[in-house]
């Protein structure tokens, strides 16, 4: 058995412990809001309850993850995976996907942002670097 003071020092099961927390406190805050929409009370134990499903969940979805990228043949687990997760849960899966679209199409406009932005300084000092000094003959009058 491992002394107390070597148990808080796994940096493991100190990470483990900051989550629960804030699985719990937020599941109590939502909780809280719930209470204060439908009037109705939520005991301590409840969202104790509540919380720890909550975190054993997000621990099966973690390793599902995981284990769909591996399957895959990748490191990373990417909005395919995500998708393949919510498939018994058509409303999630709705959700998912219209929020993946949204993420799309805000990448595409702020890449155009970037193209318009860079394309007018580059435009700009083309421009200047096209400039001929007066008096200079330019290849297009050398061809008439």
């Amino acid at each position: 058995m491992e002394p107390d003071g070597q148990r808080e020092q796994d940096p493991e099961r100190l990470h483990t412990q900051r989550l629960k927390a804030a699985v719990h406190y937020n599941v109590g805050c939502l909780c809280q809001e719930v209470a204060e929409d439908q009037d109705i009370q939520f005991s301590k134990q409840t969202i104790a309850a509540i919380s720890e499903i909550t975190f054993r969940q997000c621990e099966i979805f973690a390793k599902d993850l995981e284990m769909f990228a591996r399957h895959a043949k990748r490191s990373t687990i990417n909005l395919d995976d995500v998708k393949l997760l919510a498939r018994r849960s058509s409303s999630l899966e709705k959700y998912i996907s219209q929020k993946a679209e949204e993420l799309v199409l805000n990448n595409l406009e702020q890449k155009e942002r970037k193209k318009k932005k860079s394309g007018t300084t580059k435009g700009k000092r083309t421009s200047e670097e096209q400039v001929e000094p007066i008096g200079a003959e330019s290849e297009d009058s050398n061809m008439a």
